[in-house]
């Protein structure tokens, strides 16, 4: 039988709002061979955390059209950047910071670059996830997320 604080903890998590999630993914950093990252599983690991509502790859110039391909099949919007990829990915970034409809700013890197958009996530009262892969993972990436996940858990 149920104890009156085990139906109340029931009834404060059916009241939980469930989260929706941006997700933004460096594509040149994560999407290598050698860190045989899995596009599906991220999404399936970031949906035990809330609903990927956003969910985007960021690719430069030099992406093949088989790995465009894969991306767009994966169900992530693919963005092709002709220089920068870090600073088109913080730029749309911001724009769910600002919105009302996203709780929670997942960064798919290894990139310590995107520290200072989750603490500005942060500042705005989002949640921000982390996903990376080693080698070369940032410890100050790590340490500026709300959550860690790695990759390979996915």
């Amino acid at each position: 039988m149920a104890s009156p604080l085990d139906s109340f903890n029931a009834f404060l998590k059916a009241q939980k709002k469930p989260r929706n999630i941006a997700c933004f993914v460096d594509g040149p950093n994560m999407l290598r061979k050698e860190l045989g990252v899995d596009l599906d599983k991220i999404r399936k690991l970031l949906a035990k955390h809330g609903t990927v509502k956003v969910a985007k790859v960021f690719l430069d110039q030099y992406a093949s059209d088989k790995l465009i391909e894969a991306v767009t099949n994966q169900g992530f919007e693919v963005v092709i950047i002709p220089s920068d990829v870090d600073v088109a990915l913080v730029t749309e970034a911001m724009e769910s910071v600002f919105s009302e409809h996203i709780d929670t700013i997942a960064i798919v890197s290894r990139d310590s670059d995107y520290k200072p958009l989750l603490s500005k996530a942060k500042a705005h009262g989002k949640d921000t996830i982390v996903v990376g892969a080693e080698p070369d993972f940032s410890t100050a990436l790590k340490n500026s997320a709300d959550l860690v996940l790695m990759a390979k858990d996915a």
